[in-house]
This record gives C-alpha cells, sequence and structure tokens, in this order.
C-alpha cells in the first residue's frame, strides 16, 4: 500500500502527545513455519477488487497448479470495507457483500483468505480502520473464516505521533485481539521497516513484517528492496520472516528475465512469495515463472536459513544459502549488461571440491561437476544452482 506521510494528530501538542496504551509482549502463534505463499489483491487491482474477482483468482489457482505449488492464500487488500453496524461490527461495502460467504468460497477450492485492516480509524485509502475496534474486528474476522490479516500501520499516522512505542503497541493490540479469537490467523504487519521493525516485531505477534517501502513494477525498485534482505538475515526464519514485499511477476513492467530475477531472489532470501499479477490473464512465462516447483522448493526449504554474500563478479552478484538437507543453493544474480560468471566448486567450503551433484534449477538440468561451473548471464538475468556435497 502507498504510505501517507506522518502527521501530527489534531490537537496533538509537543508536551503532551497523544500515546496508545502499554500492552504486554504477544507471544507466537505458531503459524507459518514457511513463507506464506499465495496471492494479494493490491499490485494489480488496487481499488477495483470485487468478490468476482476474488472467487476468479480462488478457482484460477485452483486449476492452474498454484494452489498444489504451494500457493495457499487468496488476501484482499484494501477498499473491502463498508461502515460498522449499530453494535460496531465492521461490514464489507457493495463490492464484497457476504464476506462468510466469500470465505467459504475460498476454503472450498482448498485455499485460505485473507483481509487488510490498519490501527487507524481510516486504512491507507480511507475506508474504515481498526482503531478501538481491535477485539471486535479479530472475532468478526475469525467468525468469516479468515486465516491472514495484513495490517498496515499508515491510517494510524493520523492519530499518533510516529514512534516505535506507538507502532508497537497497536501491533501487539491486534496480535493479541488475533490470539484470542478462537482461529489460526497469520498476522503480517506493513509499515516499510521503520524503526528497525525486525528487532521488536516477533513482540507483536506478528508471523512477518514489511521491512522496505512499496515495491514497484520496476527493476531498481525490485533489486534493491531483495538486496536490502541480505543485511537482516539474523532476525527472519520459520515463524518471522521478513518481507520485502509482494511479487510483481507478469505485471508487465520488467522482462521476463528480471521477472524470473525476482522469483528467484525472493526464494533464495527467502521471503513470503504472493503473486500480484491477473491470474487469469497470463501467460505462460509468468506461469513458468511462478510455478517452478524446484524454486518454490528453496523459498520453503523447511531451516528457513537466510542468504548470504558470497562474493561479486563484476556486475553479478553471487549469493548462497545452506539448505535442511546439507546442499547449498548458489545464485547468480546480474546487476548490468550480459555478463559471464565462473564459480570453481571448492569455493562453497571443503566438502564440495568434489561435488556428489549439482543442478540448474531454471533449466531443470544436471550440471557437470568435473570442472568449474561457467555460465553467461543476460542482462539483468539470475541462475540458480542447488549443488550437494560429498
Amino acid at each position: 500500500m502507498l504510505l501517507t506521510l506522518a502527521v501530527p494528530a489534531a490537537g496533538a501538542t509537543a508536551s503532551a502527545p497523544p500515546s496508545p496504551a502499554a500492552v504486554a509482549p504477544v507471544a507466537s502463534n505458531g503459524l507459518a513455519a514457511k513463507p506464506p505463499m499465495g496471492w494479494n489483491s493490491w499490485n494489480h487491482f488496487a481499488g477495483r477488487i470485487t468478490a468476482a474477482d476474488v472467487r476468479d483468482m480462488a478457482d484460477t489457482m485452483a486449476a492452474n497448479g498454484m494452489r498444489d505449488a504451494g500457493y495457499i492464500y487468496v488476501n484482499i487488500d484494501d477498499t473491502w470495507e463498508g461502515e460498522r453496524n449499530a453494535a460496531g461490527d465492521i461490514e464489507p461495502n457493495d463490492k464484497f457483500g457476504d464476506m462468510k460467504a466469500l470465505a467459504d468460497y475460498v476454503h472450498a477450492r482448498g485455499l485460505k483468505l485473507g483481509l487488510y485492516s490498519s490501527p487507524g480509524a481510516k486504512t491507507c485509502a480511507g475506508f474504515a480502520g481498526s482503531h478501538g475496534h481491535e477485539d471486535q474486528d479479530a472475532h468478526r474476522f475469525a467468525a468469516w473464516g479468515v486465516d491472514y490479516l495484513k495490517y498496515d500501520y499508515c491510517g494510524a499516522r493520523d492519530l499518533y505521533p510516529v514512534t516505535q512505542r506507538n507502532q508497537e503497541m497497536l501491533f501487539r493490540k491486534m496480535g493479541q485481539a488475533l490470539r484470542q479469537a478462537g482461529r489460526p490467523i497469520v498476522y503480517s504487519l506493513s509499515q516499510s521497516g521503520d524503526f528497525d521493525i525486525w528487532r521488536w516485531g516477533p513482540q507483536t505477534g506478528a508471523n512477518l513484517w514489511r521491512t522496505t517501502p512499496d515495491i514497484g513494477d520496476n527493476w531498481d525498485s525490485m533489486l534493491q528492496r531483495g538486496l536490502r534482505q541480505l543485511d537482516l538475515g539474523a532476525w527472519s526464519g520459520p515463524g518471522h520472516w521478513s518481507d520485502p514485499d509482494m511479487l510483481e511477476i507478469g505485471n508487465g513492467g520488467m522482462s521476463v528475465d528480471e521477472y524470473r530475477t525476482q522469483m528467484s531472489l525472493w526464494s533464495l532470501l527467502p521471503a513470503p512469495l504472493l503473486a500480484g499479477n491477473d491470474l487469469r490473464t497470463m501467460d505462460a512465462a509468468t506461469r513458468d515463472i511462478l510455478l517452478n516447483r524446484e524454486v518454490i522448493a528453496v523459498d520453503q526449504d523447511p531451516a528457513g536459513h537466510p542468504a548470504r554474500r558470497l562474493e561479486r563478479q563484476g556486475d553479478v552478484e553471487v549469493l548462497v544459502r545452506d539448505m535442511a538437507d546439507g546442499s547449498i543453493v548458489v545464485g547468480f544474480f546480474n546487476r548490468g549488461e550480459q555478463a559471464s560468471v565462473r564459480l570453481p566448486w571448492e569455493k562453497l567450503g571443503p566438502r564440495f571440491a568434489r561435488t556428489a551433484g549439482a543442478r540448474d534449477l531454471w533449466r531443470h538440468a544436471e550440471i557437470d561437476t568435473k570442472q568449474p561451473f561457467q555460465t553467461s548471464l543476460p542482462r539483468h538475468g539470475a541462475t540458480l544452482l542447488r549443488v550437494w556435497g560429498e
């Protein structure tokens, strides 16, 4: 979501700023042992999303192999919200109608439903937020059958000064409400990575948190957000993931090679994989990228180890990640024009001096390990290898 600029609440003064009440740290909910996978409406539809679109996405995910590949969540971003009824319960607007029926439709296809809200009185797009109704909304979401909540801070900027404490207490308040709602709900925070959220995000009960501003469908935006995560590996792992924002794959602003780079980088980090395109109309190249099971297996590796930089070869970043089975995944990411790369296997460590095997995860082909690996990368292209040591 596009975040608004921070402004003090009306009437706030420097001597007596408003402040949310203190909330105790929230225990882990035990969810999201692997980075969540699914689809989110914002990148392609923004405020145009409707219940009919969501049903179409669920149907498509069940039919095209995405569900079976691990894309489980169907997440509705901002603009679903209507008004509150006389009891203060949030109602969907006319674009969505019966949210329980929509959740049942999604669940019937073996998928899970996600919603969006904000700790502000209004959301980023100006719809009803959860401020003052956290417990009520959490129980409402649970009653509807919601499985995932994206909680976007930006609306709260109109209520409180923007400080770490204020953000943390408001996020804890909803985290606590979700724990008491009677349904397992994955909790995702969105606030651009302010105040080093990765250091205190776990205390809010959240499972993932955005570490960067919103992604754009262009090379510079994508690469900056992806590589930023290399500094944050110590705070990311099973149940608590750093989130560089959603996938732009298939939205048209980047080349096929650049989209393949995003999928490679997000999987290697690892990061949540939330597609953001119109699944009904995606072409074969987009499907091949999103449905590459060997690359998805890297993202979903149960150990959840972070990627790290091995070296740079000119414009090429060489990243590596340790996997649960003892293998190593190597990613080559070309930041410039066409480039050649070379990797002697022993650079991966003594036990890889004579490898037991290596595989190119995009070409789905075995690699000759009797000699150093060499290949050519196109402009902004990437290659992923999985290597087993003796």
